[in-house]
């Protein structure tokens, strides 16, 4: 077992020594998983090569398909499906010492199965019998009038990559655009990949993104899900096109040197029967865990038994067949901190050094973490992958070797929250400056943070988009540009100035959600009974900001003049920002990041003529980007030709003066 003085995790944090042989066990696990991965089938890549075995895989040698299904606790499957005209007695499958089931059609069989062709298998134990959806199923089709859902034999894909420029090196530092395939239209109706791949990736480009984070690819019987109730984790959602329009979604993205990170949902499945794994072979204790401690009772949702080999299989399986058969860049783990914990971090505060590793920790979900980072970044050493978890266990962003649970970044969970907060409960004028800055900064060090203002979560139906909050109903009657509103006018100018403090303070990386770089009225909400299915607000605007006559176009300039800022200067690969001058009278925050100097008047009313601060160093220094720009929907109070000198006083000290309008932020450089 490692000792204290060799791991860099406690030489870091010299707090965590008393959890030395927790952070030892995280490592030792890790290492005997993999020992006994190389021992059994000779690697942890091989290991993750399930889906050639199970499911189904065409032999060529034989001519004719392979099924098998690990169902350790039936008594009898058969596989069903048009073939055959769904019936059970044609072919019945046999079972292995292993708990796994098998069958072989031969092309030249009295049933040979077509492609594609739905399929399902029946799963018997004692008096339950039940059809299914094999496991490990690459296709899953719902039925237009019944809704019930098959599973679809495909053959290998044929489609030809044009991606092979693309260098994944190129979003080294994250500017992420969260987004959701099904409603980036802005018709009332369900998009496809390859609407999106021609219709919403050019924006993205045009914006300057170098990743998009997509969500809900995954199949999920139900739409307003968001795509976290998965059932077949190896199918694209049939709902957005097939496999192939997928793949030439990505390529697209590529193609345009944007990465792909897929949203991953391995903390939790949906508990339905018919269409997911609940209770596959009848045991109740398959892919998830017994009784109560398999269902997760805030998300009405199974919980995976990640201690079992079969589970770990499946999963880390699952992740090598988005990476090679897609090209998928990374993953952004959801409801990690669900995974972490027994208690799923429900009604726990994170408030000292044991609940990280006393309490209630499971070391065999944090073993399946390990696993899928090392066999990630295996496949693609610069692959990202993006932890969202709010409880900020200690390595997390931080190698296996070190310590650490091996993810590359974590999700700033507490900086939307944040700002949400303090437009809902705080005066302009009473903002706290010195909180504001404490809410970006917080982060362990050598752990990476994806910073954001909002996310979709913040856009739900129930809560409102930060431009929602701001201007509210005034969005509605007083956003074209010749308009005059006070209301309006406040939002514009604090939402510039909120992404820009997010961007450049909280993190490594930035993330924004589909929309939102323009401002994007109202919510989100799924298609659902409450709302009568409507569509209405799962869609995207884009006549808002397509509109030149309307004020989006400021909010959306701002925002590709700003992400041009973060990749031009290495804003985010830079080390964290170092502050200059905290002013809580005036709410006004300066501080520099790789050589640039950021200046935000967060003041309602209050602008500051000759406004003096010290700088790092002595020199001329130019406005760079200003919010206050007629362009982005300011009031041109700048003269943007000035050069601002920063003159050495006594005791080496080094002072710069300039005049900062209120509610306006500001970037210097020097030159």
């Amino acid at each position: 077992m490692p000792k204290t003085k060799d791991i860099q995790l406690i030489i870091d944090d010299p707090w965590l020594a008393p959890y030395q042989s927790d952070i030892a066990q995280r490592i030792s696990y890790f290492e005997q998983r993999l020992e006994d991965m190389a021992s059994s089938v000779g690697s942890l890549y091989d290991f993750a090569g399930g889906h050639f075995y199970l499911g189904f895989n065409y032999d060529k040698k034989l001519k004719g398909w392979w099924y098998r299904e690990w169902a350790p606790a039936a008594d009898a499957l058969s596989l069903i499906g048009e073939f055959n005209g769904w019936n059970a007695e044609h072919h019945p499958l046999t079972q292995d010492e292993h708990g796994v089931w098998g069958i072989f059609v031969s092309d030249d069989s009295e049933f040979p199965l077509t492609v594609p062709g739905l399929v399902k298998v029946k799963v018997q134990n004692g008096l339950n019998d039940r059809d299914r959806l094999p496991a490990y199923i690459e296709s899953a089709i719902q039925d237009p009038v019944s809704y019930d859902f098959s599973g679809q034999v495909t053959a290998r894909s044929k489609y030809k990559w044009k991606d092979d420029k693309f260098k994944l090196e190129s979003a080294s530092s994250p500017v992420i655009y969260e987004c959701h395939v099904g409603m980036a239209q802005e018709k009332e109706g369900v998009g496809t990949f390859r609407e999106f791949a021609d219709q919403v990736l050019p924006r993205v480009a045009r914006q300057g993104y170098n990743c998009i984070q997509v969500m809900a690819i995954q199949e999920h019987p139900y739409y307003g899900s968001f795509g976290y109730h998965v059932s077949n984790f190896f199918a694209p959602s049939s709902r957005f096109g097939t496999a192939d329009d997928l793949r030439y979604m990505i390529d697209k993205a590529h193609q345009f040197d944007i990465a792909v990170v897929m949203d991953a949902v391995y903390s939790h499945a949906v508990k339905n029967i018919a269409e997911g794994l609940n209770d596959f072979d009848g045991s109740d204790n398959q892919y998830f865990h017994k009784g109560s401690r398999g269902y997760h009772t805030g998300w009405d949702s199974k919980l995976f038994d990640y201690g079992r080999t079969e589970v770990l299989q499946f999963l880390l399986s699952n992740i090598r067949y988005w990476m090679e058969e897609f090209h998928v860049d990374g993953f952004r783990f959801d409801g990690v901190t669900s995974m972490l914990y027994h208690h799923h971090g429900e009604g726990v505060a994170f408030d000292h050094y044991d609940k990280y590793f006393k309490e209630g920790v499971d070391w065999d979900a944090i073993c399946f973490l390990q696993l899928a980072n090392h066999l990630i970044h295996e496949i693609k050493p610069d692959a990202m992958t993006i932890a969202e978890d709010m409880s900020g266990m200690p390595g997390m962003c931080r190698p296996v070797k070190e310590g650490g649970i091996g993810f590359d970044y974590r999700l700033g969970m507490g900086i939307p929250d944040y700002w949400i907060k303090l437009l809902k409960h705080t005066s302009d004028e009473n903002w706290p400056v010195h909180a504001l800055w404490d809410v970006m900064a917080n982060r362990r060090f050598k752990e990476k943070t994806i910073a954001y203002a909002e996310s979709h979560d913040q856009a739900l139906v129930g809560d409102k988009t930060l431009s929602f909050w701001l201007m509210d109903k005034e969005m509605y009657w007083h956003m074209k540009k010749d308009d005059d509103n006070l209301i309006v006018d406040r939002g514009i100018a604090l939402h510039k100035m909120i992404r820009l403090f997010t961007a450049t303070l909280g993190g490594e990386g930035y993330l924004n959600f589909i929309g939102n770089e323009f401002g994007h009225p109202e919510w989100v909400d799924f298609p659902r009974e409450g709302n009568e299915w409507s569509y209405k607000h799962a869609r995207r605007q884009w006549s808002l900001v397509d509109n030149e006559d309307l004020k989006y176009q400021w909010l959306n300039d701002f925002d590709r003049a700003m992400i041009g800022l973060l990749k031009e200067y290495n804003v985010l690969a830079a080390i964290p920002a170092g502050q200059l001058n905290m002013d809580d009278e005036n709410k006004v925050v300066i501080f520099e990041r790789n050589n640039l100097i950021f200046i935000f008047n967060f003041h309602p009313d209050r602008s500051i003529s000759d406004y003096k601060f010290h700088t790092p160093v002595a020199g001329r220094y130019k406005v760079i980007l200003s919010s206050d720009d007629l362009k982005f929907g300011g009031y041109d109070r700048l003269d943007y030709s000035l050069m601002y000198e920063s003159l050495s006083e006594e005791g080496g000290n080094q002072q710069l003066s300039i005049y900062i309008p209120c509610r306006t932020a500001l970037v210097l450089q020097p030159v």
